[in-house]
């Protein structure tokens, strides 16, 4: 893997709304003829929904597969070569598997308000058990824990309020721990506060860390690892014994949001830049210059993908292995970009200030577009699917996910 600084190329990925939008970008004139063929071919190998449809951005080159494509879905290999006539013979001998026992991932067609968690004050940080689908809704002064009913209504109070001993404390960020058994958070405060969540919420233990004002955090997929992000480092913390194994600098403004993949992990921030450090070596991999600020990160559930929420609402879209750089554009300077993919890995959400856009993955097709009142702080998903949460002023907003 380079360690070189990269000027980051792309191939720009067009969100469209309806298929037929799609079969429309094949007359566009920007695309040769010899490119047509290759997305057409492509296309007749694979369902209409799952294959990317991307065009180089003038005067880039794409630096990735030879056809520019990255694979029929996250993580999966690029198309390769055409099969011989042995193979095609042989493949063809094969009977077809019937459409009713395939098994295909469900993307939500729409979705339907069902109620409000009133917080009372801003709401930075949110998540959501899928097992006992209880709200945590995190701000300054306390969490608070909505159960159930709640989800389901516009009035209803709190199963239970966390007040912090300081009341100058402020959660900006949160995460659940992948059992859903356990939370940490971070803001304004010098400790990492880890919560046992059942059966009721309480204080496992708290982290002293090193800076004042923790923007990010993630948790490694097998729960060992987390990482906090501050002004000019990150925290590298062993959760199991609750001991800090390093503290690892960054730029100073390269340190707003932090997400861990495999044996890497990745910080971005005001500086445009979007760094890749490998968590064994703690080289620096990777810096791609984005030309934006970076106001979100997150990976797909195969970790092979990442995600990046710049403020021009574009998201950036990088492989974490191989140099596959695409760009899907929004064009819409924002204030607060979240994204959070859905764990069957079939859609994720991105919110830009008001607005909320679900897209199926890879198709990048919007599935539905939700306008709130006011600027979305956060959002989290279910990983059951079922429930999407935005947190904002005041309160907390709960969205039914219909399949």
């Amino acid at each position: 893997m380079s360690r070189e600084k990269e000027e980051a190329s792309f191939s720009i990925l067009r969100i469209y709304d309806e298929p037929e939008d799609r079969r429309s970008e094949f007359e566009s004139p920007g695309i040769s003829s010899q490119r047509e063929l290759q997305v057409r071919s492509h296309l007749d190998r694979s369902e209409p929904q799952t294959s990317w449809l991307s065009e180089a951005e003038p005067g880039e080159a794409a630096e990735f597969s030879p056809s520019g494509l990255p694979g029929s879905e996250f993580g999966q290999p690029c198309p390769s070569p055409p099969p011989s006539e042995e193979v095609c013979s042989f493949l063809g001998a094969i009977p077809p598997v019937a459409d009713e026992v395939v098994v295909r991932q469900r993307t939500p067609r729409e979705s339907w308000k069902v109620g409000k968690l009133r917080h009372g004050k801003k709401v930075y940080a949110v998540a959501i058990s899928s097992s006992t689908h209880h709200v945590y809704t995190c701000g300054h002064g306390y969490i608070k824990v909505w159960d159930e009913s709640a989800l389901h209504a516009w009035n209803k109070a709190p199963q239970a309020q966390l007040n912090f001993q300081d009341h100058q404390n402020c959660v900006l960020t949160c995460k659940l721990f992948p059992d859903e058994q356990s939370l940490i958070t971070g803001g304004l405060s010098r400790t990492l506060t880890l919560w046992d969540l059942a059966p009721t919420p309480r204080i496992r233990a708290q982290l002293a860390s090193t800076g004042p004002m923790c923007y990010s955090l993630a948790i490694s997929s097998n729960a060992q690892i987390c990482l906090a992000c501050f002004k000019g480092f990150v925290e590298i913390w062993d959760l199991q014994n609750q001991i800090l194994i390093r503290k690892h600098e960054v730029p100073e403004y390269g340190s707003r949001c932090v997400d861990i993949a495999g044996n890497k992990f990745w910080t971005g921030g005001e500086d445009t830049s979007l760094y890749s450090w490998d968590l064994r070596s703690y080289q620096k991999l990777q810096q791609h210059n984005l030309h934006h600020e970076i106001l979100s990160i997150t990976h797909d559930p195969s970790e092979e993908w990442m995600l990046v929420g710049l403020r021009t609402s574009d998201v950036i879209i990088l492989h974490t292995h191989r140099k596959e750089k695409f760009k899907a554009v929004i064009h819409k300077y924002i204030h607060h970009h979240n994204i959070k993919f859905a764990s069957c890995g079939s859609y994720f959400v991105t919110t830009l200030d008001e607005s909320i856009h679900c897209l199926a993955a890879p198709s990048l097709q919007r599935l539905f577009q939700v306008e709130e009142a006011t600027e979305i702080l956060c959002c989290d998903v279910s990983s059951d699917n079922q429930y999407l949460v935005t947190g904002s002023k005041n309160s907390a907003t709960v969205y039914q996910l219909l399949y």
